[in-house]
């Protein structure tokens, strides 16, 4: 992987995580039934 590929996955996780935690403090992420992950294991699992 070209170090511009690897900048750009790491910008991406780091994006999405931050805008989870936008809509977890708006209340806008609703868990379904289905849904088998809590908010922070969603959070986590971009983290990590």
């Amino acid at each position: 992987m070209s170090w511009s590929a690897a900048c750009a996955s790491c910008a991406q996780a780091t994006l999405s995580g931050i805008e989870l935690i936008r809509m977890i403090k708006k209340g806008q992420l609703r868990c379904q039934a289905k849904m088998s992950k809590t908010p922070a294991e969603l959070f986590y699992g971009l983290a990590g």
